[in-house]
């Protein structure tokens, strides 16, 4: 069986149709997803989404683009990960590549969510976009090693995801992996330590092939096992076991 490490079934493009996504989930064998938190507003849904679903698990964080949200706190974040499906803390980190300027809040914010992680106890869901030398930083001056997590939707060089390694976090490719062009993500994906490795389809976004330009869903992510074990000369059972493991393992969830 496989994990959809991370997916957004809260999204308007998925909320709508759970029972469907749910039945491709099942023809796939893709037994359990991570649906994960960008805004604390809709964070309800999302675990209204996990507590009538026992496949699907939660996670509570403020998304780095989210300029116009709120303060969040310490507080808020480890009231609301008090929960037995709430798994992990996230989607937190950096990006500057859609957003400019001063963005000391942006590091400050996702300060605050390494905090409430190791306050917590529960691994870190962890997204960077042109921004890997201060996530690192940031990273490593909070202690984030101490509670661990996910790079998600990994699309950065070799040197990060083996910094990111030594700090004990699990790497995860979405449908990027399945892109023809993204060839140094390909041969990262051979590097990681198969018992480091995640896969999961960030949907609705990054649908791999041969759906690329659809909707994504979590039924797709054994697209990107598939491709997994093509890169690595593996058998997609090997893929299968190995990430199902993982998830287990970090986000300690499934049996």
């Amino acid at each position: 069986m496989l994990v959809d490490s991370h997916c957004h079934l809260d999204f308007p493009e998925l909320a709508g149709q759970l029972d469907s996504i749910f039945a491709l989930m099942r023809a796939n064998d893709v037994a359990y997803a991570l649906s994960v938190s960008v805004t604390l507003e809709d964070f309800p849904k999302i675990r209204a989404i996990a507590e009538a679903n026992a496949h699907i698990f939660a996670s509570v964080g403020v998304h780095p683009d989210h300029a116009d949200a709120p303060l969040v706190t310490i507080e808020q974040l480890t009231a609301l990960a008090d929960h037995p499906k709430v798994v992990a803390i996230g989607e937190t980190g950096l990006d500057y590549f859609r957003l400019k300027g001063d963005l000391e809040w942006q590091r400050e914010r996702f300060r605050t969510h390494i905090r409430a992680a190791r306050k917590v106890s529960k691994p870190l869901i962890i997204h960077t976009r042109a921004a890997a030398d201060d996530t690192l930083r940031l990273m490593r001056e909070e202690t984030a090693s101490e509670i661990g997590g996910v790079m998600h939707c990994f699309t950065e060089s070799w040197a990060v995801a083996e910094a990111a390694l030594e700090m004990g976090f699990y790497i995860s490719f979405s449908g990027i992996v399945t892109f023809k062009n993204a060839r140094e993500l390909k041969d990262v994906a051979q590097r990681v330590p198969l018992d480091r490795l995640l896969v999961e389809t960030d949907s609705p976004f990054l649908a791999p092939m041969p759906h690329r330009g659809k909707t994504n869903q979590p039924g797709f992510v054994r697209h990107v096992a598939e491709e997994i074990a093509r890169l690595r000369g593996i058998s997609i059972d090997e893929v299968e076991a190995a990430t199902t493991a993982n998830f287990a393992r970090l986000f300690k969830c499934i049996n």
